[in-house]
């Protein structure tokens, strides 16, 4: 549909405030933007800048201890774009952060590890590589020829 310019933020719901915040400002580095709050003064919500473009919302007060498991209808994880997937998975790993799934190319031809927040989100790091099934799908709905 025209107008739409791209996706704006992710939102999630976390059971501990503090502690999520320590793993996505502290260990990955998204800077925390602006926070709402309600009437009686408690956190709404926190804005983590991922690119100027791009938010992560974190919303306290999850019911679960959990997120849902990899079958579970709604959100199933989110994607971080990377550059250098190796080098990142260097810095993840001095982070302390364990890897969900290791380092491994992909059906889609892209490089992807994974890890999960202290809640459970998945995120999945992904390197888009220039014979990667995404770049060839956008180049035929441009009309344009593929790069590989």
């Amino acid at each position: 549909m025209k107008g739409i310019a791209g996706l704006a933020h992710v939102a999630i719901k976390v059971t501990d405030l503090d502690r999520s915040l320590d793993f996505y400002v502290n260990k990955l580095g998204f800077p925390e933007m602006l926070r709402l709050h309600h009437d009686n003064g408690s956190t709404w919500l926190v804005y983590l800048r991922i690119t100027d473009d791009q938010y992560l919302e974190v919303f306290p007060g999850a019911e679960n201890d959990r997120a849902p498991g990899w079958n579970a209808n709604g959100m199933n994880h989110m994607c971080l774009a990377v550059e250098d997937i190796e080098g990142l998975v260097r810095q993840i790993e001095a982070a302390g952060i364990p890897l969900l799934m290791p380092l491994k190319l992909a059906l889609d031809g892209n490089w992807q590890a994974w890890i999960e927040d202290p809640d459970g989100n998945r995120i999945e790091l992904m390197e888009m590589a220039a014979d990667s099934l995404q770049l060839k799908a956008i180049a035929r709905l441009r009309g344009e020829k593929a790069l590989a």
